[in-house]
């Protein structure tokens, strides 16, 4: 394959048009948005594009409600306020998902509760049964890079001991498991629609439930007044808070909603595309003795927000994976990344010393580096890689200069 780029050789890909696009903003995207340009830019109640896009994300689920917001941290949040957690109560939380999943628990009170991951980085069901308590309200779990979690299991966990079951779908749109489309297995999930993900507005989110209490709550957390009044029956104790609700207003943009709601019309075949690639992106990747691909559950059809791969320096020959990163950027795989802020939560300051930004923590919660060993070990290894959904020749490239890499790793020893 010839001598490395990092040290001197010839670059395996050389291309000068962009590697990964993403979102597609096609004709028919921006015809979307000039349509909603001249319809209105500011929606108040459940109406036009709102109405619409809310309509056919609850279709797609299964579910009776679906509840549009300007961020997916924002539909979080909200599902978080809406369950009625609290001061002390305490959620069991994956140890290794993006920070937003939990942050927004520190303004309702609750302890966040972090439970290890599995060799694939999804939280472990055995670890959750382990941190259950008295205390115990809800588990949140995330189907982290859109590979979904053991979803029967943890149902199961989550009925036997009477708890909430909260989803972060923020990566997983469209992915399945034993046939129920992710997002569906709980009380209620969130997911954002922020710009890398596979359904996306450049900015958004939404909540999805068919809990009816949870949902008016959920539109009072962030939607006062006109949706409120609309939405919330007039019987109803919760509709004397309406106009005011909590007094945050959380509403998606009409432009995102715009982008979103026509970017869903490609979601399925996007998502078929991805699968394929991903399909020989694993063959191949599995032919590299010091990568590991993505292990996928029976059962389960991801979404492929990201190829997460193990990287086992004991096969080749101790070479350090930053090393190893190095190279292979070297040679042109620009788009390989090495995940930063995604990390172990006990590695992040506000888990470590929350009293410094929410007083009410002090003494409740002192995570530190060491106290999740799957979960440090998965990140430390970890290499992540976009999929690509229309054809397979870049991913061919890179999983070439990966194999360079590889091949000629005594340049770098």
């Amino acid at each position: 394959m010839g001598n490395l780029a990092i040290t001197g050789g010839p670059k395996t890909i050389v291309t000068d048009s962009k590697h990964y696009v993403w979102p597609e903003i096609s004709d028919k995207t921006k015809a979307a948005v000039l349509r909603q340009l001249d319809e209105s830019i500011s929606i108040y109640d459940r109406s036009g594009i709102i109405k619409k896009l809310e309509d056919r994300i609850a279709t797609y689920h299964g579910k009776k409600h679906a509840l549009l917001t300007n961020s997916g941290t924002a539909a979080l949040h909200s599902m978080f306020a809406a369950a009625g957690l609290q001061d002390d109560d305490e959620v069991i939380c994956p140890a290794y998902t993006f920070f937003a999943t939990v942050t927004p628990l520190f303004s309702t009170g609750a302890i966040p509760v972090l439970a290890d991951c599995r060799s694939d980085g999804n939280i472990d069901p055995a670890d959750i049964t382990r941190r259950i308590t008295k205390k115990t309200k809800a588990i949140v779990v995330t189907h982290m890079w859109g590979l979904p979690c053991e979803m029967d299991r943890i149902t199961d966990i989550a009925r036997e001991n009477g708890l909430m079951l909260l989803e972060d779908a923020s990566h997983a749109h469209g992915a399945r498991y034993q046939g129920n489309i992710a997002g569906t297995f709980g009380d209620a999930a969130a997911f954002s629609l922020q710009a890398q993900k596979t359904l996306t507005g450049g900015e958004g989110g939404v909540l999805v439930t068919d809990n009816d209490e949870l949902f008016y709550r959920a539109l009072l957390f962030g939607h006062y007044n006109k949706r409120c009044k609309q939405e919330i029956p007039r019987d109803h104790p919760l509709y004397q808070f309406a106009i005011t609700g909590m007094g945050l207003k959380l509403r998606i943009h009409p432009l995102a909603a715009a982008v979103a709601d026509e970017q869903m019309d490609n979601l399925d075949s996007i998502l078929d595309g991805r699968r394929k690639c991903a399909s020989k992106m694993t063959e191949a990747i599995n032919d590299i003795p010091c990568l590991e691909a993505p292990r996928v559950p029976d059962g389960a059809e991801p979404s492929w927000y990201g190829f997460v791969m193990r990287y086992k320096p004991e096969a080749a020959d101790g070479l350090p994976v930053d090393t190893f990163f190095k190279a292979a950027q070297a040679e042109g795989c620009i788009e390989l990344d090495r995940p930063g802020s995604t990390c172990p939560l006990n590695q992040h300051a506000l888990f470590q010393r929350p009293e410094e930004l929410f007083p009410r923590y002090a003494g409740k919660l002192s995570y530190r580096p060491g106290d999740f060993p799957a979960a440090e070990e998965f990140h430390k290894q970890s290499l992540k890689l976009p999929v690509w959904h229309g054809g397979t020749g870049l991913a061919s490239l890179y999983i070439d200069a990966l194999k360079k890499v590889f091949v000629n790793r005594k340049e770098l020893l």
